[in-house]
């Protein structure tokens, strides 16, 4: 084992200080800056990018290949940067990132835009995980819950400005000279290179080098199993949930499933992701939590912004500003938990109150309709952020806390792919629940404002609309929502109810979910928080060994 150091380095077994560790998270908030900024413009942005590259019904590529590559490389840095270091791995995954970006702003097809999304997915897997991995590196489990509040900053920052960003982009024709959708991901390239320049001269710590063998069969088998479950969990809406071809993939993904828990539990300490840690109850249950809550908090962040844009007609870039309760839920509860776990040295209670406050808000979101005010949304809006605040950074906390030095790598990385895991299957389930119910709702709707006369009135006005309209609504696409624009209210009607009450039913279902979470965290044992950052226990470590 090595020690590698240079002169910025401090000492090892010193505390930095406040000033050092504000330096040094300067870099870390840019590369998660970069990652965070990406995902809200694309959302803001993608069904122009679709329409000019005339691949409408091959988006959601462009999304799952992102995040297959992006759920899949979580753990492999959190390993790598155990063994090599966390600088170097940032580095790496700014850098996948830049590339990634360059690729996809000059992407002439969708299955182009895919693959190069692939790329941008490559790095992202490192950005999130590899800076709570430095943070827990630098700065004790007492301490850190107070440098929260800076990377909440950052997620709502970018919240505020990917979906304006996205949305300038995409309704530009042209800017420099270079089509205007092309810039929602030429736009990373500039602050990629300010954060690989500031991470190469600030991000520097020492690292304890560690002779590992690289877990490339369980990297394989879990590549194996998670693609074929990724793909099915964003296309098996379409193919159909029991087709031939969705059960090819839970087959498929199930062996690899099996193959990766033979393959760890043969490579010992040296496996991507060391089965011993399971027999840790602060990590086995803390992820069980993390993805009970990345299905609940998922369902919740897909269908807001549908019931904003479908029921209430907004813009995606209004949508995205209506959020910004949440992002104020989200960034006081952090903020306020990390001062109070600070201070006391206490924190179960706050995943506690969060879950239960989550499960309060999709309960609540579940009772609004068409004509709910969009004031009272809000309002749940910021209860779901203030549950979320208080949920994500804890339970974090509370793995690294109660991890060894050595693990911090991986153990921080699994709070983030047990996350994207359940986000990724509640995003899967709670859109299957939307359009498996939204038709019979708007079918039922019709029926009965059929009767009516103010319908039947609007329909002898509207008579290209009437014939769609033949069969029971069969004609009408609800792939397609943008007929409701410029739509008689009163036609619409039905559709606004149907589509409301399909998203109630899908908050109905995310709230049982944090039901689950809420009583799950009741189990979580509190471990007092320790006064030491990873840095200084590696160094105790070795004074006791010496």
């Amino acid at each position: 084992m090595s020690q590698t150091t240079d002169a910025a380095t401090p000492a090892p077994g010193v505390s930095l200080t406040h000033r050092q560790i504000l330096t040094v998270l300067s870099g870390l908030l840019l590369g998660m800056f970069l990652a965070a900024l990406d995902q809200m413009i694309i959302a803001s942005a993608m069904k122009t990018i679709a329409d000019q590259l005339h691949g409408q019904t091959l988006q959601a590529w462009a999304t799952t290949s992102y995040l297959i590559t992006a759920t899949i490389t979580t753990p492999l840095y959190g390993k790598l940067s155990d063994i090599y270091g966390r600088k170097p791995m940032y580095l790496a995954a700014i850098s996948l990132f830049l590339l990634g970006s360059l690729l996809a702003g000059i992407a002439t097809s969708m299955y182009e835009l895919a693959a190069f999304r692939a790329v941008q997915g490559l790095g992202a897997g490192g950005l999130m995980s590899l800076a709570f991995a430095i943070m827990a590196d630098i700065i004790s489990p007492r301490e850190r819950s107070k440098y929260s509040a800076y990377f909440m900053a950052v997620f709502g920052s970018a919240s505020v400005l990917g979906p304006v960003i996205g949305g300038v982009f995409a309704g530009l024709d042209t800017f420099f000279g270079v089509t205007g959708w092309r810039w929602v991901f030429l736009v990373n390239v500039p602050i990629a290179l300010l954060a690989l320049f500031v991470v190469a001269r600030v991000l520097n710590i020492p690292h304890n080098r560690v002779n590992h063998r690289i877990d490339f069969g369980g990297a394989i088998a879990l590549t194996v199993g998670l693609v074929p479950l990724l793909i099915v969990a964003e296309q098996g809406r379409e193919w159909g949930w029991a087709s031939p071809t969705s059960i090819a993939m839970y087959v498929v993904g199930v062996l690899g499933l099996v193959a990766f828990a033979w393959v760890e539990s043969r490579m010992g300490d040296e496996a991507l992701l060391p089965i011993r840690l399971f027999r840790n109850h602060t990590f086995a249950l803390g992820n069980t939590i993390n993805f009970v809550l990345g299905i609940g908090m998922f369902g919740g962040m897909v269908s807001i912004p549908l019931y904003l844009q479908i029921v209430k007609g907004v813009s995606p870039t209004t949508a995205g500003l209506m959020l910004l309760p949440m992002t104020f839920g989200i960034m006081s509860a952090t903020a306020i938990a990390g001062k109070v776990t600070s201070s006391t040295g206490r924190y179960k209670i706050f995943p506690i109150i969060g879950a239960g406050l989550m499960a309060i808000a999709l309960f609540l979101f579940s009772t609004i309709g068409t004509d709910t005010p969009n004031w009272l949304t809000m309002i749940y809006m910021f209860v779901m952020g203030a549950g979320l605040g208080q949920c994500m950074q804890t339970l974090l906390l509370a793995i690294q806390n109660d991890s060894e030095p050595r693990d911090m790598g991986v153990a921080t990385a699994s709070a983030t792919f047990f996350r994207q895991i359940g986000g990724t299957v509640g995003t899967a389930v709670f859109l299957s629940i939307l359009f498996s119910t939204v038709g019979d709702k708007i079918a039922e709707g019709l029926r009965t404002a059929m009767q009516t006369e103010a319908f039947k009135v609007a329909l002898t006005h509207n008579p290209e609309f009437a014939k769609t309209l033949q069969g029971g609504g069969t004609g009408v696409d609800i792939n397609n929502t943008e007929f409701l624009n410029g739509l008689d209210p009163v036609l619409a009607r039905p559709f606004l109810d149907g589509f409301s009450s399909a998203i109630d039913l899908v908050f109905l279902t995310g709230g049982i979910v944090m039901v689950a979470a809420f009583v799950l965290v009741w189990f979580l044992r509190e471990k007092p928080l320790s006064t030491r950052s990873g840095l200084e226990r590696v160094a105790d470590a070795e004074a006791v060994a010496v």
